[in-house]
């Protein structure tokens, strides 16, 4: 499987103010528009992610917000990791990662 490659704003190196993210060309003669060659590459349908990695966290795993421990107990610890929402205290939060440790959950905060 080929790297997608990053997608970066047009003459963003040119003017701080632009920054990195992406945005699409959209001048009359924009030679960036037009698929000009040597120009960088256009974010397009083609380059889109592959269905089965599609929205997984990086590690690989799906990523799930937990709020208590029934809810942990429920994850499958092959394909699922937890998040711990910010909303839980410290003394919910000691009880989901014991539960977490204690049947394999992986945690990501």
């Amino acid at each position: 499987m080929t790297k997608k490659p990053s997608f970066k704003r047009q003459e963003h190196w040119r003017y701080k103010k632009l920054g990195d993210s992406y945005r699409r060309p959209r001048g009359k003669l924009s030679k960036r528009r037009r698929y000009q060659a040597r120009k960088p590459a256009m974010a397009r349908v083609g380059f889109r992610s592959p269905k089965a990695t599609r929205g997984l966290h990086p590690s690989g795993f799906k990523d799930i917000l937990v709020e208590n421990v029934e809810q942990i107990k429920a994850l499958n610890p092959e394909t699922d990791a937890a998040r711990i929402s910010a909303t839980v205290g410290k003394r919910k939060r000691q009880l989901i990662e014991a539960e977490a440790k204690e049947i394999g959950v992986k945690l990501l905060n």
